[in-house]
Parts: structure tokens; C-alpha cells; sequence
């Protein structure tokens, strides 16, 4: 009976603990709240139902510097005044005034030339003898030469120098030159007739040298497979350029290369053709030369030059040369860039 109850109390002491953990069991763990995520990425592919797009403003990009421009290569600046020729062919003969070229017969083709194109009237030669001449011709000076020496060479820059800095190309062909680039005089081609020679920077470099110092054999090659270089520099023998022999021999020779040039491809709309002389017999002169070196006879063929014109404008070897670098934007050397030497305009149409 005792044992009956202890049982009794046992279970009444042990029932609200029961109710307690059968409250605690039965009801339902409380809904964790949703944890925070990083941003949706979202784009702004159109949605295929009708739930309008929601689009985000997108993060800027970090600022950029300025990128800074690549420099313009430096190109020539060509004259309004001269035309880009496409090629300058120059004649040069040997030792007539004015006077005894122009209304001479024994030159009917250098005078027939002389009244269809341009001429120059008052052209002037540097000084005397050859040499000072062919050598301003192309360098803008004549280096205190004076003479007619073979060893007076000049370290200095010259017309192909700038010609080939500016992407063009030359060449001079020198009648029975014995080979190219060849050094000295074998009569009847006289180097004092051939001013590129001279030149350090050119006959000291066999690869300037040999291809562009030629005999006048090669013109008709490059003629026929119209590879005529930009700028051309024709020198007759001594008996073709009328130092030794007479004029109507000069004249005969001229008519055939004049002939053969015009009617090949290279003769196109832009060719310029100059004949002129080294000097003359007297010792006229103009713009400010020390010396006189003769006036001379210059003709301009070409498409781009007046028909039938005499420009009696004063101009010497120096204006040539400054002319040829006006028109391809070459620096003036020497004194080519002196003022007293004028450009060639008139002629030009």
C-alpha cells in the first residue's frame, strides 16, 4: 500500500514536466528570415512576359586620360608658285652667249624649241670657267672653286641628297662616261662636265655612286622601260655639247634625245624639260654675283609652261635650283635660298 503511494506522488511530481516537453515538441521552429545575398546582376535582355524589365544604372567605369595623338609625319610643303613636277630633265651644252645660240641656223631644232615653249632671256651663268657652274647647279655654291680641277672634291650636301631624303629618285647620264661612277677624264668625256662626282657623300658610296653616275647609253633603256627618275641630268660628250665642235653637230644630237624623251611615257602633263649652257663667252651678269659668268640661252619645254613666251625676268643657276626645290618642297641650298636669286614663275600656266 505504501508502494502505491510513493508511485502516486512520483507521478504527479513528474507531470508538469511531461505537459512542458510536450508543449516545446509540438510547436514549430520559428521561419529563419532570408539571409542576405550579394546584388543581382541584372540585364537588359527583354523579359518574355509582360513584367516590365527592371534595368540597372551601370557602375562607371574609371575615368581615362586623354590619349595623346600620334605626331604627323612631316611631309614637304609645296609651292602655289612652281608646279610638283613629275620629272626635271636638264640639257646642259658648253660655252655660247645668248647671241650666238638664239637666231642662230646652225641651230634650227634649239631655236624652234626656243619659240614654241618658254625662254628665258635674261638667264646668267655663275662665273668662269665650267666647273664653278655644274658644281652650283646642284650644291648652291661653288665651294671656292675656281677652276677646272680634278680633285677639288667637296664634302658638302648637294641636290640628290634631298632628292633621296624626300623619297625621289636621280640619276645623270654622262655621254662616254667609261663606267659607272667612273673617276678622272677619258676624252671625249670630260669630268669636269660632271658635277655628282665631286661629292663626297655620293662618289664615297658605291651604292649611291654606281647606280646613279651612268653612261648616256642607259637613258634609252630606262626610255623603254619607263623607269626615267624623277630628276635627270644630261651631259653631252665634248664634241656633242659644242666645246669642240660646232654648233649645228650640237643641235643635230639634241633633236634626237629632245625626240626620243617627248614621245615616251615618261613626258606626261608634269615633265619639265630644261636646256641651258654652263656659260657664256662674256662676262655679263646679274643679281649681285662677284663675277660674271655670261648670259645664256634657257628654254622650258614642257605641258605646264607658257606657249610662245619670253620671260626676260633676271635668273641664274641659283634660281633653277631654287625652282626645282620650291616646286618637290626641298630645302634651298646655298645660294639658292638667297633672295637676289628669284623663283621661276612667270613661265607657268
Amino acid at each position: 500500500m505504501e508502494r502505491k503511494r510513493s508511485i502516486k506522488k512520483l507521478f504527479w511530481f513528474l507531470l508538469p514536466a511531461a505537459w512542458m516537453l510536450a508543449f516545446i515538441g509540438c510547436t514549430p521552429p520559428p521561419t529563419p528570415l532570408p539571409t542576405p545575398t550579394s546584388t543581382a546582376t541584372i540585364t537588359n535582355t527583354p523579359s518574355p512576359s509582360a513584367t516590365p524589365t527592371i534595368t540597372s544604372t551601370p557602375t562607371p567605369l574609371p575615368p581615362t586620360s586623354t590619349p595623346t595623338p600620334s605626331p604627323t609625319p612631316t611631309r614637304p610643303v609645296f609651292s602655289n608658285q612652281v608646279p610638283n613636277f613629275s620629272h626635271v630633265i636638264i640639257f646642259i651644252f658648253e660655252n655660247k652667249e645668248f647671241g650666238t645660240v638664239i637666231g642662230n641656223q646652225s641651230m634650227p631644232v634649239y631655236n624652234r624649241l626656243a619659240e614654241e615653249y618658254t625662254l628665258l632671256t635674261g638667264y646668267y651663268a655663275i662665273r668662269h670657267p665650267s666647273l664653278p657652274n655644274y658644281i652650283a647647279l646642284i650644291g648652291g655654291d661653288t665651294f671656292g672653286i675656281d677652276t677646272n680641277c680634278e680633285s677639288c672634291f667637296v664634302d658638302a650636301p648637294s641636290l640628290p641628297d634631298l632628292l633621296e631624303t624626300s623619297g625621289r629618285t636621280w640619276r645623270t647620264y654622262q655621254e662616254d662616261l667609261p663606267e659607272p661612277c667612273f673617276i678622272g677624264s677619258r676624252p671625249p668625256y670630260a669630268q669636269k662636265h660632271n658635277p655628282f662626282i665631286y661629292f663626297d657623300p655620293i662618289r664615297e658610296d658605291p651604292q649611291r655612286c654606281q647606280p646613279a653616275i651612268v653612261p648616256l647609253t642607259q637613258l634609252e633603256t630606262d626610255l623603254a622601260s619607263n623607269s626615267l627618275p624623277d630628276f635627270v641630268f644630261i651631259t653631252p660628250n665634248l664634241c656633242n655639247s659644242a666645246h669642240d665642235c660646232d654648233l649645228s653637230i650640237s643641235d643635230a644630237w639634241l633633236e634626237g634625245w629632245v625626240n626620243q624623251i617627248m614621245q615616251s611615257p615618261a613626258y606626261d602633263e608634269n615633265t619639265l624639260i630644261v636646256l641651258t649652257w654652263d656659260e657664256g663667252q662674256g662676262d655679263h651678269t646679274c643679281c649681285g654675283l662677284p663675277t660674271g659668268g655670261g648670259r645664256v640661252a634657257t628654254v622650258l619645254i614642257s605641258p605646264l609652261v607658257r606657249r610662245g613666251f619670253q620671260d626676260d625676268t633676271e635668273y641664274t643657276h641659283y634660281s633653277l635650283l631654287k625652282t626645282i626645290a620650291e616646286g618637290w618642297g626641298l630645302e634651298k641650298l646655298g645660294h639658292a635660298a638667297d633672295p637676289q636669286h628669284v623663283l621661276i614663275v612667270a613661265p607657268w600656266e
